[in-house]
C-alpha cells in the first residue's frame, strides 16, 4: 500500500513541473561547483545575483585559486558565511589545478576530495551536468520528503538513502528536481499552499494549510 501511494505521489509531481530544473544559474561544471558551494544556508536567487559578476571574472579554476582571500571575501559578502566559503573556494580550486588539472571530476569519490564538496554538492554535479543519476537532499527535497512521509531521517544523507531506495535508479536525478520544484513553488516552508497541490489528498502533514474533503 506505502508502495503504492509513493509511486502515485512521485507521478503526480512529475506530472506537475515538467520544467522542473535547477535554479541556480550556470554553464560549465565549474561555475556550478563555484554556486553550488555558494548556495549553501543561503538562497538561489541571491547566489544567482553574485554569480553573474563573478562568473564574468574568473573563467578557469586557476583564476580562483589565485585571488586573495580578502578580496574574494567582499565579492561574496552577500551569500553568508562568505570567510569560510571564500576559503573553500579558493582550496577547492587549488586543489582543482593540482590534482585534476583544472577540470571537475566526474567521480563522487574524486569530488569528496575537494574542500567544501559534501554529498549535496557532488550529487547536484553529477546529476546535473554528468549526466549520472544523483539524488541531492536540498532544505527543499528534505523538507518534502518529511511532509509526504517519503523519508524520516533527520539526517539528509540517510534521507538521501532512503529517497534512493524508493526512488527507480534511473529517475532519482529528475525526481530530485521535480520534489525540490515542489517545495519552491507549493510546498513551502512557512505557509505550504495545500488548496492547489497536486498531492493534498495524500499528504498527511501537521503543516497542511487546509484538510481534504
Amino acid at each position: 500500500m506505502a508502495e503504492e501511494r509513493e509511486k502515485k505521489i512521485l507521478s503526480l509531481l512529475e506530472k506537475s513541473y515538467p520544467d522542473a530544473a535547477l535554479v541556480l544559474h550556470y554553464k560549465n561544471p565549474l561555475e556550478l561547483l563555484v554556486a553550488t558551494i555558494l548556495a549553501a544556508q543561503c538562497t538561489d536567487e541571491r547566489v544567482n545575483k553574485v554569480t553573474e559578476s563573478l562568473f564574468k571574472k574568473y573563467k578557469t579554476a586557476k583564476d580562483y585559486a589565485n585571488v586573495k582571500q580578502e578580496v574574494f571575501e567582499e565579492e561574496i559578502r552577500s551569500t553568508g558565511f562568505y570567510k569560510n566559503k571564500a576559503k573553500n573556494i579558493i582550496t577547492c580550486n587549488k586543489e582543482l589545478v593540482e590534482k585534476f588539472d583544472g577540470n571537475v571530476p566526474d567521480s563522487m569519490e574524486d569530488l569528496f576530495t575537494l574542500a567544501g564538496v559534501g554529498r549535496k554538492t557532488a550529487s547536484v554535479l553529477l546529476g546535473n551536468v554528468f549526466g549520472k543519476q544523483a539524488i541531492a537532499v536540498d532544505t527543499h527535497v528534505f523538507r518534502v520528503s518529511h511532509r509526504l512521509e517519503l523519508a524520516k531521517s533527520n539526517d539528509p544523507d540517510k534521507v538521501e538513502s532512503e529517497l534512493c531506495r524508493i526512488i527507480p535508479q534511473e529517475k532519482w536525478t529528475r525526481a530530485c528536481l521535480v520534489i525540490g520544484t515542489h517545495g519552491r513553488r507549493t510546498c513551502i516552508a512557512r505557509k505550504p499552499l495545500c488548496d492547489v497541490c497536486v498531492v493534498e489528498k495524500l499528504c498527511n502533514s501537521p503543516d497542511k494549510t487546509c484538510v481534504s474533503k
